[in-house]
């Protein structure tokens, strides 16, 4: 079976052309770590009986509510998230309406996106 011919690496400026698809190993991009692999992560029932405990301690929005708002919460939220290192633990979490989980998400989205591009 033929060989891919060896191209350049796909990294700007970089003249190695060993490469056979992508980048060199020195501009190899870092890809996702598994999110919390070996840390506990809440699920089932376990999970729906910590968000009602959530929700029913704290029914607000925890954003709106620091800017003065009146919002219901509907989302269980990590305030640290669990792929920046967050653990999955009561006091990690907080509840959000749907415009600042949704506003909180987008940052952290982007993050992500700029971590892959080291």
């Amino acid at each position: 079976m033929p060989m891919m011919p060896k191209r350049a690496c796909t990294k700007s400026g970089c003249p190695n052309y060993a490469v056979i698809n992508g980048r060199c190993e020195q501009h190899k991009r870092q890809s996702w770590e598994k999110n919390n692999a070996e840390k506990r992560v809440i699920k089932g029932r376990t999970l729906q009986r910590e968000r009602d405990r959530l929700f029913n301690e704290f029914p607000l929005c925890a954003e709106c509510e620091r800017q003065g708002r009146v919002t219901v919460a509907v989302i269980r939220d990590h305030i640290k998230p669990l792929a920046e290192g967050g653990e999955d633990t009561e006091d990690n979490t907080q509840g959000l309406c749907v415009a600042c989980h949704d506003k909180k998400s987008a940052g952290e989205s982007k993050r992500g996106r700029g971590a892959l591009h080291l």
